[in-house]
């Protein structure tokens, strides 16, 4: 079986799915009343087309197929209002391709549609197709699930999608308009969209992923960021050397990690210690005497002075 019949197959099990038919297939239109040829001209553009631009270089790809091998799927249309005239369901890229490539008639199939069934087969057809930007990829989810009453349980198992797939692409369509048009002109991708949703100025951040180029893990990384404040972006004062001299200094001396925290005139001396025995190891250097033997708390660190000589007068 032949790639396009897989897909033709595959499109066909979506659409029986959604209007609740039994072993359906898109292949069974070619059989229906109306199969013939058509002037390119009599066809003209749905109204429910989902799609809100064409990729020049795809249909530029198209062309040269059609020049080489014709139109091998033919175009789903229905009669317009006139003889002459009929209104594409299925197959606009098929259609312009046909045009830039010079022929004069094309294969069409000519069914009865109403308009729901027109819009529905329109959003089905092109959402299986899987070249729509996320942002009509989220309208077509959404028209059919608020015209069609269709969850997105349904349409899952119809386009063979996730739930959360559905779910989350919709979302989508929350987010400005000017971050939705980086996403059409490809400058976001889904996933850079997804990120932004929940902030309070999506839009400014969207700029910033573009100006710096960030991929989705980088846009992630700065959407966390800015969801936890400045408190968290600020970065910590860089330490001046003899800081950083006299920290390496004493770590050396101790054998434990000491750093050194400078608060206006003052500051803190930290030393980092992983054992009690460490513990008690800097307090006999720091006091110079033996400790005598003590007994610690697994709660809390005793803190006494260092015991002082005894008297050489006292027994």
């Amino acid at each position: 079986m032949s790639a396009e019949e897989v897909k033709r197959r595959q499109l066909g099990r979506g659409l029986s799915a959604l209007f609740g038919e039994e072993g359906g297939d898109y292949a069974d239109l070619d059989r229906v009343r109306g199969s013939k040829s058509v002037p390119v001209e009599f066809l003209r553009p749905s109204r429910f087309q989902p799609r809100h631009r064409f990729d020049e270089e795809g249909i530029k790809g198209l062309v040269e197929s059609v020049r080489e091998n014709g139109i091998l799927q033919p175009i789903l249309v229905r009669q317009a209002d006139s003889p002459h005239s009929f209104e594409i369901i299925a197959g606009e890229r098929r259609w312009r391709a046909a045009q830039l490539a010079k022929l004069h008639e094309v294969p069409v199939i000519i069914k009865e549609l109403s308009d729901g069934d027109a819009l529905e087969i329109a959003l089905v057809e092109n959402l299986q197709r899987q070249d729509l930007t996320p942002v009509e990829e989220a309208d077509g989810y959404r028209r059919l699930m608020e015209e069609f009453s269709h969850t997105q349980e349904k349409l899952g198992r119809a386009l063979g999608k996730s739930r959360s797939h559905i779910a989350n692409t919709v979302r989508l369509l929350s987010l400005p308009e000017s971050v939705k048009e980086m996403l059409e002109e490809g400058r976001l991708s889904a996933g850079h969209a997804r990120a932004l949703l929940g902030l309070e100025d999506p839009e400014a951040l969207a700029q910033r992923v573009v100006a710096r180029g960030l991929n989705v893990r980088q846009t992630e990384a700065l959407v966390r960021r800015e969801k936890a404040g400045p408190a968290a972006t600020k970065a910590p004062p860089r330490k001046d050397a003899d800081t950083l001299v006299l920290e390496s200094e004493l770590s050396n001396a101790l054998g434990l990690k000491v750093t050194i925290s400078r608060r206006g005139a003052g500051g803190a001396l930290t030393i980092r210690y992983r054992t009690l025995e460490q513990l008690d190891d800097v307090l006999h250097r720091l006091s110079q005497v033996p400790l005598a033997p003590r007994t610690w708390q697994p709660t809390a660190v005793e803190s006494e002075s260092a015991p002082g000589p005894e008297s050489s007068g006292t027994r």
